[in-house]
């Protein structure tokens, strides 16, 4: 996210943002939510497990994952009816996570403001700057190993997870994530589209909270920059090293050979999406030397990439997936990339026999593993 934590005071600057729009918890403590308390007994155990297990990956992590979710909700909706305790807690996440929380949260507010943050002089921002400095100072002169060598690097790491986070949160526009694990460890920050639409919305409201022009992505923030390790590009990084292309055929060749099916004389075998670098045609020439081999792809600079590596006589359909178009074929193989309803496959298999790649935890009849570093498995099926 863009910052993450501050001075909860309201009213105040940004009270908008930080105003639930909801009724309050009743009369308490607590401002909005009994939830809540099990924010406040997250950070009780952040800082045990800090002072219990002082390592580098625990500072990165604990920093990452605390801005992103307590300290974060602690802007918008903040835990306390009391100011004085807003306040308390806001220092004791400063030193617990080395940042002085009005800097974040003047931050993240300027950021749903769509406006340039600028520093605004504080009591309170000047208390959480003086207790950072004197943790570091401490730490710096009393446990100078420690500091440079196990806290600088972790609080540095947490910073990056902190910034990759939000980058990828709004770097193509706002997006969301509605993976039920991430949400349920991150307190529903993935449901960012609707925290931009409703920023003074609790947290436990935000998945009953849709919002107009959604847009979503298979990955949490923090991992979203996998989608661009498609698994074209990946293929694309195989077309240019012959090492790796050995390395694929033979382990792709091993799974072939322990789950090819009992075929004719001279089968018939498609292969759906088989352009770019052709290693199940290249495998199942090898071992079908009899096969009557067809490769449909839609993408014709794909079929044209494949075809340089192919001798002997192929038919390339230039077409997007048709299961009436296979019905006749004695084995047809699906890659991991289809770009189709995987399970209307295995449900209702379009050949006489079907070879799916799939990844490695999703076992379908009868299976083996291609590689354990690719995360792939081979699965045969039969109607």
């Amino acid at each position: 996210m863009e910052g993450a934590a501050g001075d909860c005071d309201v009213p105040g600057e940004g009270a908008a943002m930080n105003t639930a729009i909801y009724g309050s918890a009743g009369q308490g403590i607590l401002r909005y939510s009994r939830w809540d308390a099990l924010l406040l007994v997250l950070a009780g155990v952040h800082g045990a497990l800090l002072w219990a297990a002082p390592v580098a990956p625990v500072i990165a992590l604990g920093l990452w994952w605390n801005s992103n979710t307590i300290a974060h909700n602690l802007i918008h909706t903040p835990f306390f009816r009391a100011q004085s305790l807003n306040r308390l807690f806001a220092l004791y996440l400063s030193v617990l996570l080395g940042i002085p929380q009005s800097i974040w949260r003047g931050r993240h507010l300027a950021h749903h403001a769509g406006t340039r943050w600028r520093p605004r002089l504080s009591a309170q921002l000047l208390a959480e700057v003086s207790l950072v400095f004197a943790l570091w100072a401490l730490l710096l002169t009393r446990h100078t190993h420690f500091f440079l060598c196990a806290y600088l690097p972790g609080y540095l790491a947490g910073l990056g997870l902190c910034w990759l986070h939000g980058h990828y949160e709004h770097c193509h526009g706002t997006v969301s994530h509605h993976g039920w694990l991430y949400n349920g460890l991150f307190f529903n920050d993935g449901y960012h589209v609707e925290h931009h639409a409703r920023p003074g919305l609790h947290w436990t409201y935000l998945p009953q909270s849709p919002a107009s022009n959604l847009r979503t992505s298979r990955w949490p923030a923090v991992l979203r920059w996998l989608d661009a390790l498609s698994l074209e590009s990946l293929e694309r990084i195989v077309l240019r090293s012959p090492r790796l292309q050995h390395l694929v055929l033979r382990c792709h060749e091993d799974a072939f050979r322990r789950l090819l099916p009992p075929l004719p004389e001279s089968p018939r075998i498609a292969i759906v999406g088989g352009g770019l670098f052709p290693r199940t045609l290249l495998i199942l020439q090898r071992l079908v030397p009899c096969g009557r081999f067809v490769v449909i792809d839609r993408s014709a600079d794909n079929l044209g990439i494949a075809r340089a590596f192919i001798t002997k006589d192929v038919q390339f359909w230039n077409e997007s997936y048709d299961p009436r178009r296979v019905s006749a074929f004695d084995l047809v193989v699906f890659p991991l990339a289809f770009d189709g309803d995987r399970e209307a496959i295995y449900r209702h298999p379009p050949a006489s026999w079907v070879l799916v790649h799939d990844w490695l935890w999703r076992r379908r009849g009868a299976s083996t593993i291609i590689s354990l570093c690719l995360f792939k498995r081979l699965n045969r099926v039969k109607p």
